[in-house]
């Protein structure tokens, strides 16, 4: 077919040498990996940069790997150092998720699932239910930031982008010692699968869900590293897929929901800080400077009862402290406590109330055995979830009652105190200030006795001088207790409960730890939840048999100068012919030749013509036969070839002749190779290599579809046939 010539749009140096690179599904964007281990994402038109991601302790500064999601918004990429994976945005660069692995990945696969069924559409439709039920959840705060003590204005919802669109796609992740982990919607392991041999090359998951090719490289008997293809059989999967989609669904929304549980709740523990800090910096050095053998407390308490202060006291207040002074740390530690407030209301609680939601509808499944047994969901483990999402609850609850007496007390006592350094100076108090009443002074007793109490316990903490601890102890992220819990003496409902013996083991009554932090019980919801969410993973994966293991080829030990992720073989999933590709060369068989095996996805379905190969060998160019003999014939071999759509190759070759040396980028149509009617007879007992000779050969058309690459010494091609774009290396 006669299609555009090249043109060649961008074209760049850059500075350090390229792993891997990938184009975006949807848009002409291309995410590449260097040495460095920075993510770089760039523009097809003129090769411009988009943003980079420089390597980081926190993720990992090797990339092994790179896949985008289908929907073109996230690309995952994996880290050998870390053995992480990490989602990110791609709009603004953000890091949304990351999960630890327990060996380093070595290839990634992300594909969407295109089987349509009635069951499958109306839960597409219908799948954002909870819209209707929950509140919106409110956006995390970017940062708190530390000087205007207000949250930041930019707020980011990008979070909930790790939700994706509703048709399912799946992240395959393979590693070395035959591990292959599939994740749903990129966020939910579905399934972990044991026993591929070898280190995986790369992967392709039919769009079907029928099969997973893998191409792996298994040390053989004498020590040679042998190119094998395995076809894993992933039946379970198709076969159940409407209740695969619903489940790996609610789960990506539990395991989203976590993630913004975590994020707001380090937000809190920012703010808490900051108050810290405040206290410290002004009152600790108050304190040290007093010299007098009496405490700081019972010299407030005189101020309190009798109006009138030690000079020491007095000195202090007016210079170490000023009028001006706790004017300011009044607001600034009431503005902290009350973000703090603020988000227990409006993240966390919402936050639970969604998770509380998602599971409850998990539950339901679970108990429609027939349906979601197979697929390894159970009902007490999920049961046991719901219980620990109340809890975390409760507590939440549990702490915005601590906040609101820690702020009363702390109102009334920065007023009094403010009142008494008035008078000290002699300044006019004005009469709203003035009134005392009985509670008040009440709520300054008890404010001086817990700030200011000399507990030994406390001094080796922050906050040295004066136990904030009140609110702070709920979220510090240790296993220790609480150190001064709530007192629950007189509370009618608590009574009741120790009184009567049906209610005290009651199932349907969420536990409340009163001795626990907040973070404890956070830690403990998670690590429930995480339990919940493996069974179906082993389930799944136990399913997963293995159907085809075709020894292809050995390599010779030399290649390891050469970046992993580009070597051939490559895979491809023709969805419509519902075939698995597979493109690879022997060079040290037959350097001119490239070979292409296909196999049906459905591992039962015979496919004839099963490998065929295309010789590389004639000339390039279109001139007529009269010409043709003057023309000399020029040999190539092939150093990368992908696929570009499901009936074109791009390939990149290189003369493979003294004289020629050029390289140049082709477009194959297969239609002329697939024509091909000679029957490969495969002898199970031998690697293809050793039978190459039987394997039936095509000529190489060309048409105008080529170009040569000059000044480059191209090695490797990344290619998009639904954006037409290609990338040499």
């Amino acid at each position: 077919p006669n299609m555009p010539a090249f043109r060649q749009v961008g074209e760049k140096q850059l500075p350090n040498p390229v792993l891997c690179m990938a184009w975006s599904p949807k848009r002409d964007l291309i995410a590449l990996a260097n040495t460095t281990g920075e993510l770089l994402l760039h523009r097809l038109a003129s090769f411009q940069r988009v943003w980079s991601l420089p390597p980081s302790e926190y993720t990992g500064k090797e990339i092994t790997a790179l896949a985008w999601r289908p929907d073109g918004k996230i690309l995952a990429f994996s880290l050998g150092d870390t053995k992480q994976v990490v989602l990110c945005g791609v709009e603004k660069a953000e890091i949304l998720h990351v999960f630890l692995m327990q060996n380093p990945v070595t290839c990634m696969h992300w594909m969407e699932v295109m089987e349509e069924s009635s069951a499958l559409s109306s839960f597409y439709n219908s799948e954002d239910e909870s819209k209707l039920f929950l509140p919106k959840l409110p956006t995390l705060p970017k940062s708190y930031s530390t000087t205007s003590k207000i949250f930041s204005e930019e707020k980011s919802d990008e979070i909930m982008n790790l939700l994706g669109e509703v048709r399912l796609n799946v992240l395959v992740l393979g590693g070395d010692s035959g591990f292959v982990e599939l994740f749903a919607y990129g966020m939910y392991k579905i399934a972990t699968l044991a026993g591929v041999s070898g280190t995986c090359r790369s992967l392709s998951l039919s769009s079907d869900l029928k099969s997973l090719s893998v191409i792996s490289e298994v040390r053989s008997a004498d020590n040679n590293p042998e190119i094998c293809y395995i076809q894993l059989d992933t039946g379970l999967l198709s076969d159940c897929l409407p209740e695969m989609t619903r489940m790996a669904r609610k789960f990506t929304h539990i395991s989203t929901l976590l993630q913004y549980l975590h994020l707001s709740l380090t937000c809190m523990c920012e703010a808490w800080e900051d108050i810290l800090m405040q206290m410290d910096l002004r009152l600790t050095k108050f304190v040290q400077e007093k010299n007098t053998s009496t405490q700081v407390q019972d010299e407030f308490l005189e101020l309190l009862l009798w109006g009138q202060s030690s000079p020491e006291l007095q000195a202090l207040l007016m210079n170490q402290l000023t009028v001006k002074g706790l004017k300011k740390l009044g607001q600034s530690i009431e503005s902290s406590y009350s973000s703090i407030q603020k988000l227990v209301i409006s993240h966390l609680q919402s936050g639970s109330e969604a998770l509380l939601y998602h599971l409850s509808e998990v539950k339901g499944m679970s108990l429609w055995k027939q349906k979601f047994e197979p697929l390894g969901l159970d009902s007490a483990a999920i049961e046991g979830a719901i219980t620990a999402v109340g809890s975390f609850s409760l507590k939440a609850n549990e702490l915005l009652q601590v906040i609101d007496k820690s702020m009363k007390n702390f109102k009334a006592f920065f007023r009094w105190l403010y009142v008494a350094m008035l008078r000290m100076c002699e300044e006019h108090v004005p009469p709203e200030l003035n009134k005392m009443t009985q509670k008040d002074i009440a709520f300054v007793a008890d404010f001086l006795s817990e700030h200011f109490s000399e507990n030994e316990e406390l001094f080796d903490r922050k906050g040295k001088y004066f136990n904030v601890e009140r609110v702070g102890q709920y979220l510090k992220d240790e296993d220790e207790d609480l150190v001064s819990p709530p007192n629950t003496k007189g509370n009618q409902w608590l009574t009741f409960l120790q009184e009567s013996s049906h209610l005290k083991e009651s199932p349907l009554l969420f536990p409340s730890y009163p001795q626990k932090s907040l973070h404890f019980v956070k830690r403990m919801m998670e690590n429930v939840i995480e339990q919940c969410l493996q069974k179906p993973a082993e389930v799944i994966g136990k399913s997963v048999k293995q159907a085809l293991f075709l020894p292809l080829y050995t390599v010779p030990e030399s290649s390891e100068n050469t970046p992993r992720l580009f070597e051939l073989p490559s895979l491809w999933n023709d969805k419509k012919a519902k075939m698995h590709y597979v493109l690879f060369c022997m060079p040290e068989i037959s350097p001119c030749k490239l070979y292409l095996l296909r196999k049906g996805t459905d591992p039962n379905r015979h496919i004839p013509n099963s490998v065929m190969s295309i010789d590389l060998s004639h000339h390039l160019d279109n001139a007529d036969d009269d010409d043709a003999a003057a023309q000399p014939n020029y040999v190539y071999s092939c150093l990368d070839a992908r696929f570009y759509d499901d009936e074109m190759l791009t390939v990149v070759l290189q003369g493979s002749e003294e004289e020629n040396r050029r390289r140049v980028l082709a477009q194959l149509p297969l239609a002329s190779t697939l024509s091909c009617d000679t029957e490969f007879k495969w002898d199970p007992n031998l690697r293809l290599d050793q039978q190459s000779r039987a394997i039936p050969c095509q000529g190489l058309v060309l048409g105008n579809q080529w170009r040569e690459l000059e000044s480059m010494k191209a090695q490797f091609v990344a290619v998009n046939g639904i954006r037409k774009v290609a990338c040499v290396v």
